[in-house]
């Protein structure tokens, strides 16, 4: 295996970094406008309440069938186009959907503005399905059967995703506010552009053969009397188990992404309405905020993957059950610490900013425990000519969670501030606990007593 001196990751690690780094440079810099230009413009005529539940939904779908079409996604890579031509057309596709975006900002299209905003929304789902598991995938098959790396590689490879996220609500953010909401699109539609161009760039030379074809099923050549006859090979008892324990870990998760992604709706109102954002004359632009989580991880996920590497060589390392059940307490805290913020801003109309900078990074803690370990645990577990079906699979989790998060969050103005986070931490505390007790069962299907 080709490898780069720096920690013996594979080169081709560092290009699909910067790969993924564009490509949710651009996701996340149109996610950090959406509920903004959605009430703002688009609704800008109606009610506070019915704009905000109708912005609420809106998101809910959106940013849960872009982690339901990597399931399509994975299986068309799997089957007939393989991964890395999967890529390339998400990629494409991408970028013409958020220049529809910003084109449904534009004075001259007003009277058609939600329907080319509904067909850049569109695009960008499809975009998703076709990028989203297959790059993922492709860093899995990079390590081979090296699963001690895997887990610091992907975290790792998840330090691009929040590099990306860190800069495009600080730009994108900036231009919608100085500027209008359209040129934020565009800079994101930009940033997918820079992406596929590295991509293409660099994939032969440092992907070699990972990806650039479906893997096919093994099969078995049984002879009889008559004639050959060929049998795919079945998934064995131990097969199954491990993709049934992965199905009970997506179901719990959907729990973690419910209180996540409250990022880009609940915490984003809170921010822009009960938040005190002026430092002197300069007011901090809402969308700031939303660079807070990548910013963490940025500095938080190297030392964190030292720390999985160095409990592994010590024999110490958690089990990926374990770090779910850590996730799921920790942003049970992060929603805690949003109810206590809101009891405060129900008394004095404005609260300081650290109570969202404390939030997030609590909710960073959570999210290195979980994302990057579930992404590796699929390429662990998963037999390898399934490997970006359920890739596309896993994303099922982030799918249910967001819609219902999105769902959710459009309850924000109907009932207390408090009571909304509180319900939350509630959840995910209640769904730790079951899901630390039945642990033993998840580890030993999983291969590990």
């Amino acid at each position: 295996m080709d490898k780069n001196v720096l920690g013996g990751h594979p080169k081709g690690l560092y290009l699909l970094f910067s790969v993924e780094m564009w490509e949710r440079f651009s996701y996340y810099g149109m996610r950090a406008l959406l509920v903004l230009y959605l009430i703002q413009y688009l609704f800008s005529g109606m009610d506070e309440k019915v704009a905000t539940q109708y912005a609420g939904n809106i998101y809910g779908w959106y940013t849960g069938l872009v982690y339901l079409t990597p399931l399509v996604g994975g299986y068309i890579a799997d089957k007939f186009l393989g991964q890395r031509k999967c890529i390339s057309i998400g990629a494409i596709v991408m970028a013409i959907g958020l220049f529809t975006l910003a084109a449904s900002g534009l004075e001259c299209l007003k009277s058609v503005s939600i329907l080319v905003f509904t067909l850049g929304l569109t695009l960008m789902i499809i975009a998703n399905g076709f990028f989203k598991s297959n790059i993922s995938t492709i860093v899995g098959m990079l390590y081979g059967d090296d699963k001690q790396k895997r887990d610091a590689g992907f975290t790792i490879f998840y330090m691009g995703i929040n590099l990306g996220a860190f800069f495009s609500p600080l730009i994108c953010g900036t231009l919608a506010q100085l500027y209008g909401f359209k040129y934020g699109f565009m800079a994101a539609g930009l940033g997918i552009i820079f992406g596929y161009i590295t991509y293409k760039f660099g994939e032969n030379k440092l992907l070699g053969e990972h990806g650039l074809k479906p893997v096919q099923t093994e099969i078995v050549r049984e002879s009889s009397e008559e004639e050959d006859v060929v049998v795919r090979k079945k998934l064995t008892t131990r097969e199954k188990r491990r993709i049934y324990a992965l199905f009970i870990l997506m179901t719990f998760s959907i729990f973690f992404w419910i209180c996540f992604e409250q990022a880009g709706c609940s915490f984003t109102l809170f921010a822009e309405n009960e938040t005190q954002r002026h430092i002197g004359n300069f007011e901090i632009p809402t969308g700031y905020f939303q660079s807070l989580n990548p910013l963490f991880i940025i500095t938080i996920a190297p030392l964190m993957s030292m720390f999985w590497s160095w409990l592994a060589s010590k024999g110490k390392e958690p089990t990926s059950v374990v770090k779910f059940c850590i996730a799921l307490g920790m942003v049970g805290c992060s929603a805690l610490i949003m109810a206590t913020a809101a009891h405060f801003a129900g008394e004095s109309s404005l609260v300081s900013p650290l109570w969202l900078v404390f939030t997030y990074l609590c909710a960073t803690l959570a999210e290195l425990c979980l994302s990057p370990i579930g992404l590796s645990l699929v390429t662990k577990l998963a037999p390898v000519q399934f490997a970006s079906i359920l890739m596309g699979t896993w994303f099922l989790s982030s799918f249910f969670g967001n819609l219902i998060a999105g769902v959710f969050s459009g309850f924000y103005e109907h009932m207390s501030h408090t009571l909304f986070f509180c319900i939350l931490a509630g959840a995910a505390f209640v769904i730790a606990i079951i899901l630390t007790a039945i642990r033993p069962v998840l580890q030993l299907w999983m291969g590990k007593n």
